[in-house]
Parts: structure tokens; sequence; C-alpha cells
């Protein structure tokens, strides 16, 4: 895209959504009763104030199942800075699994919902879309990158269909919607410190300015920094977080949400069956053992004998890959969204306008490209540049008993990822961006990808039998282009076009209360997924002979279930079958730090079926008790062809255990507060034909606090102790970080990554 192009669309995304914002304006100059409302009684009814202390694992009235985890659970429950996607893991049909004891290590963080991998669920924050917030900068951002855990209100989880007006194009099997506090109303400094195992430690400040005539601001900023569990390096972040609300009349408010994110971390050695089992959970990338490497790299080149360490692998086991020098990944991001909301007389306008600028280097010094004849190790960087903007808007308004909303979604992505490797002379032990000091002596791929998203929708949601019944139903249409140009010539990638678009896609729902406590529903929905850059990710003769006839991915959901909710418990019980179809996947034939091209398959059909149970039961005060269990048959439908027929037609799908058990119990008493969760994941495969699968595993987490009060100009202080992985189990925790393969009996491949070992952490808060 050229400047002048990109000047226009920025132009005209400022100019819909200040029209939006006048005709607010106008509205609100109108109407005779425009005196503002006090802010804490507006925010208190306004619709978009998400606020939740706790857990929910019922949603009475809606006709698709929804949990949601509040801000106790997301900042109290938890070591402060934990992803907020780690309390989600206590709720049925989420698989969440980390490397790193926060949920923060992005390489092996990844989520899976009722079968379907990260790279096939929704994201958003506030309605803005965080993409698939996959590793690889595509789409998006990690929400631990787009806003500090602190200044989280709630997270809302739609297992199998999320909202029909979702800003995502990739969300087949549900969606999981962040969103931020609004400032306090009352001013104020909040203060977190926190230390712990590994040289942890993490600091939080945030500023309110409390309401002034309906005007609230609020300024935070997080350091963390941690040493890797094992091996050498650490992880490092920084990260501010403004946000800035002004509300008036009723219901009326604009908000502006910034964020600016940095993050450096070393990599963990990604492990296979076989190198764990002979060489330990705790065998990682050599640095800074130097000469170790440059050993390793010459014999890979047959100049010499592996280190007496690899002794131990198989002699047909790949040596060279099973470890590396080292390994780290760098992240910029700025993430800026402004969303008004505005009360039209019978109607409510939401629009939100958001930029999202990221520019980031994941680094491997690898021996499979030397960098000089008598240097065997180069640096390969993959770096990466990002600039997305976009806009969303519905309308809401009611006739009569149906709540009517239509909105639309426009985004425009322009990516460029390239593949560079660079000189090294020698050891190092810093983790810097290598682009911006040297020039590369050789480039693999410079791809640049324009990406353009247009969804638009409608729905009416009817309420019968004095509002007994709620029936609701509607429709989107989805049209995502993607163009791909290859900057510098390449074998490994290709260039055009591909379009996912389809016109109708229905969602529909129904609700029936049985009584004040009780209610039953059933839901259907399809969608479709964009394609992203993965089809171009083949030679261009792969892609010139696939384009025409691949479809883009398709799911088709249908759920039912009963909730139940008392003074002391809430219940739940979903059942769900999904068809997901035209899956896509691209194999590559060589080890993962060589570049080559792939080809892309579309290798047929996946059904699931399952049930999720959720009970929550609070006995007595400050006692909370919440259950749930999963099960979940996902199978593959078909056989593919790749250099002969691979049997996965029955075959359970990959990285998703069948059978998933969480307890978590906390009490509060006299100040104190305690909390343990235990989670159990059952076995999961890691090959497409069954044939290789780590073991199933329990993990405990526990908690204490104390509320010690006011104490001198210090407010609300407090001070906690969180122990992770209680009774110190060595597990797999990520599987396919270096993607799947068909068949791996022996268990070489290497794409699992170690959980971390017991962990202790400390934390004082305080307000002044």
């Amino acid at each position: 895209m050229t400047f002048a192009r990109a000047s226009l669309r920025r132009t005209a995304l400022a100019t819909a959504l200040a029209l939006s914002l006048h005709a607010g304006f106008v509205h609100a100059a109108d109407n005779d009763n425009d005196k503002a409302a006090p802010a804490a009684d507006t925010a208190a009814t306004t619709k978009d104030a998400k606020q939740l202390d706790a857990v929910s694992v019922i949603a009475p009235g809606e006709t698709r199942q929804i949990q949601s985890i509040g801000v106790e659970e997301i900042t109290k429950q938890q070591t402060p800075g934990t992803s907020a996607l780690k309390a989600l893991d206590k709720l049925p049909g989420v698989q969440f699994q980390s490397a790193d004891p926060w949920g923060a290590y992005e390489w092996s963080t990844q989520i899976t919902l009722h079968g379907f991998d990260q790279s096939r669920l929704g994201f958003t924050l506030d309605g803005i879309p965080l993409g698939t917030m996959g590793y690889g900068v595509t789409d998006g951002l990690q929400v631990t990158r787009a806003i500090t855990t602190e200044n989280l209100a709630t997270v809302e989880l739609a297992q199998g269909a999320g909202a029909l007006g979702t800003a995502s194009n990739t969300n087949l099997g549900g969606t999981v919607q962040f969103y931020s506090a609004d400032p306090d109303m009352t001013p104020g400094v909040r203060l977190n410190q926190v230390l712990g195992s590994d040289s942890t430690h993490r600091t939080f400040v945030r500023v309110d300015s409390g309401d002034y005539h309906g005007f609230s601001v609020y300024a935070s900023f997080a350091n963390a920094d941690t040493d890797k569990w094992k091996g050498f390096g650490d992880q490092k972040s920084n990260q501010a977080n403004l946000k800035a609300l002004y509300q008036w009349g009723d219901g009326n408010r604009i908000s502006l949400f910034v964020d600016s994110s940095k993050r450096k971390e070393y990599d963990y050695m990604d492990l296979s069956l076989t190198s764990q089992r002979v060489l330990g959970w705790n065998w990682d990338y050599l640095q800074p053992d130097w000469n170790s490497a440059v050993q390793i790299a010459n014999a890979l080149n047959g100049k010499g004998q592996y280190p007496a360490s690899l002794n131990g692998l198989p002699a047909n086991y790949d040596k060279g890959d099973a470890t590396y020098y080292a390994g780290g990944g760098i992240r910029r991001d700025t993430l800026t969204g402004l969303s008004g909301s505005f009360n039209l007389g019978g109607a409510t306008l939401d629009t939100t306008g958001y930029y999202h600028a990221d520019r980031g280097e994941g680094q491997w010094a690898t021996p499979y490209q030397a960098s000089s004849p008598t240097m065997p190790i180069s640096m390969r960087t993959t770096d990466y540049g990002l600039d997305r903007y976009g806009i969303t808007s519905a309308l809401k308004f009611n006739l009569g008993n149906n709540d009517i909303e239509v909105g639309i979604w426009g985004e425009d992505s322009n990516t460029n990822q390239e593949r560079n490797y660079f000189t090294l002379n020698g050891q190092y032990t810093a983790l810097y961006t290598v682009y911006n000091d040297q020039d590369p002596f050789l480039r693999a791929f410079l791809q640049h990808y324009e990406t353009k998203t247009r969804m638009g929708y409608a729905e009416d949601t009817i309420h019968l039998l004095d509002d007994q019944l709620t029936i609701n139903f509607g429709a989107k249409s989805l049209r995502v282009t993607t163009d791909a140009t290859s900057l510098v010539p390449t074998t490994a990638f290709a260039q055009g076009q591909m379009r996912a678009k389809k016109g109708f896609l229905p969602q529909a729902g129904i609700d029936y209360k049985l009584d004040a406590n009780q209610d039953v529903y059933a839901s259907y929905a399809k969608n479709i997924s964009a394609f992203g850059i993965t089809p171009f990710s083949t030679s261009q003769a792969a892609f010139d002979a696939a384009k025409d006839h691949l479809k883009p991915e398709e799911s088709q959901t249908w759920q039912t279930g009963y909730r139940a909710h008392g003074e002391t418990f809430e219940a739940s019980l979903g059942l769900f079958y999904t068809r997901f179809e035209n899956r896509l996947l691209a194999t590559t034939p060589c080890p993962a730090v060589v570049t080559c091209a792939a080809s892309l398959n579309n290798v047929g059909d996946v059904k699931s079926r399952g049930a999720d149970v959720a009970f929550l039961w609070k006995p007595v005060q400050g006692l909370s008790w919440l259950n749930s269990f999963s099960y979940n048959n996902s199978k593959y439908q078909d056989d593919y062809q790749n250099s002969g027929t691979v049997h996965t037609a029955g075959k359970y799908v990959v990285g998703v255990p069948k059978t998933m058990f969480s307890s978590s119990v906390s009490y509060e008493i006299a100040g104190w507060r305690a909390n343990v969760e235990g989670k159990y994941t059952g076995r999961r495969y890691i090959t497409y034909t069954d044939d290789s699968s780590v073991p199933s595993y329990w993990v405990v987490d526990a908690g204490l606090a104390y509320d010690i009060g006011n104490l001198s100009v210090l407010k609300e202080m407090s001070i906690g102790f969180n122990v992770t992985n209680l009774f110190d189990k060595r597990y797999f925790a990520s599987t396919g970080t270096n993607g799947y393969v068909a068949s791996d009996p022996d268990g070489y491949n290497q794409t699992l990554m170690a959980g971390a070992p017991r962990q202790y952490f400390v934390n004082l808060n305080a307000k002044f």
C-alpha cells in the first residue's frame, strides 16, 4: 500500500469515528435534560461498564453458553501479573498451557476450547480485535501485551459460539472477550510489588484522577523481570496503560485507551519425548556454553564429534536439532482505541476506532547456516512489522418485544515478515534487535501482506411470555481478502491473492426460564475463518495449483444446556456438537530452523461432541468452591494424502485432552484469604495418527493473603503469598510448539515444553 493510500484510509477512519462522536454530541446538546448525571450512577447503568467481582458459571437468559471470570479471580487468586487466560483454565472446556508460572511466555502460551486450537478462536479487548494472539505477528497481539492484568475488569468466555457481532474472522470454536476497568471515581495511587523465585521482581503503579464533572483518567506502569527457571537468560517487560473516560447525560460515554508494551524474553528449549527422557526436564539452550554450540555445529557438518552430553540420544536422532546456543523474542506494541456509546433516544450507538502497531524479532542461533567458512553458526531472525487499523460500530434499539442490533466491522492490516541471517563472530549474552544494528548476509524471504476484513451483521432478540422465553436469531456476512507480495526472490513462499467470504452465516438460539432460578437453552452457529498467511507458506507452484479449489475453514456448532442458581450455588450442564469442515494443513519436510517450502492440503473434517459441567457452591459467607468437568471427543473424519495415505480417520485431534477436571476452593475470614486450585489434564496425542502422546497430569496452585488495613497514609494494605505447582509436578505443558507431524512413534519431534516446577511469590499491595 502506498503512503497516499494509507493516509486516505486513516483519514476515512478518523472521519467516520468523528461523525459518530458528533452525532452523540449533537443529540446530547439537543436534549432538554442534558445535565450530567453523577459519574458513579452513570457507570452503574451503562451496558458497557462490565464489572464482575468473582467467577460466574451461568448467564441466565443467554441463548448460548457463557461464563465469566471477574477481577477477584484475575488479580487476587493468582500471583499479580499472571495472564488472565490462566484464570480461565478453571472453567469447563478450557485448556490453557504455558512453560512459565505466569502464563506470559508467548512461544509456549496456548489455549484450546472444545477441540479448537488458539488459531481458530476469537479474542477482543473492549471490542478491539486481538486476532489469534499468536507468537508470529500476523493479525494481533497477546492480551498480556494489550493490557496490564490489574487493569482488567472481567473476562467473558463463550465456548462454541461467540456473539454474532464479535470482531473476529477466526472464531470457529468460541471467543474470549476482555474488558478493561474504568478509572476509579476517587483519586488515589495503587502500588503492587512482587518478589519471588528465580529473582522475580515486578512493580505496578497506577494513578487515578478521580471523577471531575464526568471526566476521569488513570495511568499505570508495570515493570517485570524474572530469570528463566532453567537455563540462561531472563524475561523482561515494561508496559504503560492509560484510560480516559467522559460520561454525561443518560448513558453517554467516550473513552480513550492507550497501551504501550515492550517485551524481551529468552526462550526455553523445545523438547521431544526422547530428548526429555535422555537429557532430563532441565535440558535447555546451551548459552553461555559457546564451545559446545560450535562443537555441535561442526559435528553436524561432519567435522568432529558431538559433545558427550548428547551421546545418550539414539544414533538416528538429529543431534544438531537437540539444542542450540540461544533463542529469544522481542516485541514492541502500541495499541490505541477511541470508543463512544451514545444514547440517541430510543437507540444506542456504539462506535470504536482503533490502531495497533507492532515491531518484533524472533531469534535462533542456528548451525544449519554458517556465518563463514570458520564460523559454523549464524543468527537467524524472523522480523515482524504490523500496522492495522479499523472501526466497529453497532446500533441497538427496541421495537416492542424486539431487541434489534445491526453493526459493521472493517479492518485494514499491513504486515511484513522476513527471514534474515546475520554473522556471528563469537558468543553473545545480550538480547537485542539484531536487525537494527547489522545488515543480513542472507535474506531467505521478505513477504508483504495486505489484509482487508469487512463484516456486517444484524440480529433480533425477542422476549416473550413476560420475558420467560427468549429467542435470538441473526446472520453476518464476512469477507477477508489477503494480497501477498514477495519482495525478494524466494522458493519458500508464494505471492498472490486469497479471499474467504460468505454472504450468509446464520446464528440462532432460544432460552426458556423454567422458573426464577432455572433455565434451558439451545443454539446454533455457523462461522468461517480467514485463510491468513498459511496458503502463502508454500511454493508458488503449490499455491497456484491449490488456490482455486481451497475453501475457507468452516464450523457449525450446536449447543444445549441447563442452568440453575440459588442463594448458595450456581450450576450448569452443557452439551455440544461441532462439525469442523475444510480443515487446512500445511506440512514441511525439514527441521524447524531450516527454511523450506510447504504444501497445503485440505485434510477433511473434524467432529467434536462432549459435555461441560460446572458447579459453584457458596455454603457459608466467605467460602467458595468451584468444580468443573469436561468431556471432549474430537476426532478427524478423513484420511489425507502426503506422499502416501496418512491414516487419520477416527483419530483424536492433536493437543486436546479427552477429559479435564478442575477444583478451586477459596475462603475469606477476618481479613485472611486462602485459595487452592487443582487441575487434571488428560492424555494428549501429539501426532495426527495418534501413535505418540504425552501423559495426563495434576497441577495444584495455592495462595494465602492478609488484609492489613490502613496504616498512616497507606490504605487497603495487604500482603499475599502464592505457590505455583505446589507439589512440584514435572509434566509436559505446551504441545505443538514446533507443529505436529503425522507419525512419531519414537518420540523424536521437538515440539513440547516442560511445565515450570514449584515457584514461590510474595506480593505487597497498598493505596494512598
